[in-house]
């Protein structure tokens, strides 16, 4: 996985489909309206990105591939957002059609703030027209489909069904795409029938997508197995890969039926992870690489977006990450990284640090406090030469990869940092926490870190102790036992 990832190239994708403008507005939800039982949003910033067939560009342009996108779109403001979106993306849009009359296709979120901060997607607004195309329109979809096809390494449908690519164009693009030896990856709409589909390479349905094409619902991975082997042998596909949320994918081939499972999400928001998907899949088998490993390269890339808020793209670094088993607990360098990501999707850092050698309740209750300050909180952990100057020559009792591993295994803890000062503030001044905590003793001997957090807006908060709770406290009555 790591050698595809590292070694994908820049394969050309041309990507025909549905174009979207995501809208997301958030607003604090301050009191409920007089007029009706509704909450009352105060606006604090909108926010746009692609949706649909975007989205799929945009991932693959993250994935340094290069997406060749056709499409239609409004001739409206919205249209022209998505377009300057796209663009900045790197995104190839010169043969996206802008068509009047027909409205950009957008889906606007309105997303609720408590305390600036915990998102509650409150209602969506859609505007589009599903109605056919202009003959006209088609036939220049198809032209500009001829013309770019040669250039391609790999062609990829993303259909929403909102009225491109009807059953006469699938057909001919399949058909066209494979007198030139070019493999076809679609995301199909959630119909019943997919007969114009047929002759594709592969097609990568949804659980509940699937479940309506073939007639039953799939429940299990025997009834994923039974609707992938449905799906490939009714439409002569090379292979089937039936997306099942938690469980990972089924994938089908002529020599594979397995169900690629995938690790347990804290699952945030699960728009885009299709996007996340096909994309994916696009890249790594025009890179070469085979079906099985493409699964699996998939599965780390979906189960990213899904716990990002809204459609956002997913890099090569962050699979590179994944793959290295490096979720948690990471070296400055990578963290500093990984928080700025935070910090682009509006998220605060919480930053506390300390020994946490033998792992108490008053532990556990900073930690919660700390989880209640902001979104993301992270641990720097004094490694065993900086305890052991610190606590004395028989501390620390746990040494520093196994206090690492505990930590990382709370849910209120998001990341860990290892140093060896004695005290953090060189890893304080790289992380630049919007938040920096420390126990309430800590009040008279004065914070470590507090100008320096103060001098940019951060803010410098006091946890409440428990009495008689701490590691030395723990370890002396361990002790005596032991007497």
């Amino acid at each position: 996985m790591l050698k595809t990832v590292s070694n994908l190239g820049s394969p050309c994708v041309l990507l025909i489909g549905d174009f979207m403008l995501d809208v997301y507005i958030y607003g604090d939800a301050l009191r409920i309206s007089p007029e009706a039982p509704v909450p009352v949003l105060k606006v604090v910033r909108r926010e746009y990105n692609c949706g649909g067939a975007g989205s799929v560009a945009v991932n693959l342009a993250a994935l340094i591939a290069k997406p060749l996108c056709i499409g239609v779109i409004g001739d409206d403001e919205n249209g022209r957002v998505l377009s300057e979106i796209l663009k900045k993306a790197g995104v190839d849009i010169s043969q996206v059609f802008t068509i009047s009359g027909r409205p950009t296709i957008t889906k606007q979120r309105l997303i609720g703030l408590a305390q600036h901060r915990h998102r509650q997607q409150l209602m969506r607004i859609d505007e589009e027209s599903t109605e056919a195309l202009p003959d006209e329109m088609y036939q220049q979809v198809l032209q500009a489909y001829k013309q770019e096809l040669p250039n391609a390494d790999i062609v990829c449908l993303q259909d929403y069904n909102k009225g491109l690519l009807n059953t006469e164009l699938c057909k001919e693009m399949i058909k066209l795409a494979g007198r030139a030896g070019k493999k076809v990856l679609v995301d199909p709409s959630p119909i019943s029938d997919y007969s114009k589909y047929a002759g594709a390479t592969l097609v990568t349905p949804n659980r509940k997508e699937a479940s309506i094409a073939v007639g039953f619902d799939i429940n299990t991975p025997d009834d994923a197995a039974k609707a992938a082997e449905k799906l490939a042998r009714n439409l002569r596909l090379e292979a089937v890969v039936i997306t099942l949320d938690k469980e990972g994918a089924y994938l089908r081939t002529e020599n594979i039926n397995e169900l690629i499972s995938t690790q347990s999400r804290n699952v945030y928001d699960v728009t885009g992870a299709g996007d996340a998907i096909l994309a994916t899949l696009a890249a790594t088998i025009a890179a070469g690489c085979n079906y099985k490993t493409a699964v699996q390269i998939a599965n780390l890339a979906a189960g990213i977006e899904v716990e990002k808020f809204g459609v956002v793209s997913v890099t090569i670094e962050e699979i590179v990450n994944e793959i290295l088993g490096r979720n948690k607990i990471l070296p400055i360098e990578t963290l500093t990284t990984r928080l700025e990501q935070h910090r682009n999707r509006g998220e605060s850092i919480v930053f506390t640090n300390g020994c946490f050698d033998v792992l108490h309740r008053g532990h556990i209750e900073l930690l919660k406090f700390c989880k209640a300050q902001g979104d993301i909180v992270v641990i720097g952990l004094n490694s065993d030469i900086s305890t052991k100057a610190i606590k004395g020559p028989s501390r620390p009792v746990n040494n520093q990869h196994d206090r690492a591993a505990v930590l990382a295994a709370l849910n209120t803890i998001d990341y860990v940092v290892v140093f060896d000062e004695l005290d953090p503030l060189d890893v304080i001044k790289k992380i630049r926490p919007d938040v920096l905590v420390k126990g309430q003793d800590w009040a008279e001997k004065g914070v470590i870190g507090r100008e320096f957090v103060e001098s940019y807006g951060g803010k410098v908060v006091l946890a409440p102790l428990m009495e008689g709770k701490s590691s030395t406290a723990t370890i002396e009555k361990i002790r005596s036992l032991s007497e």
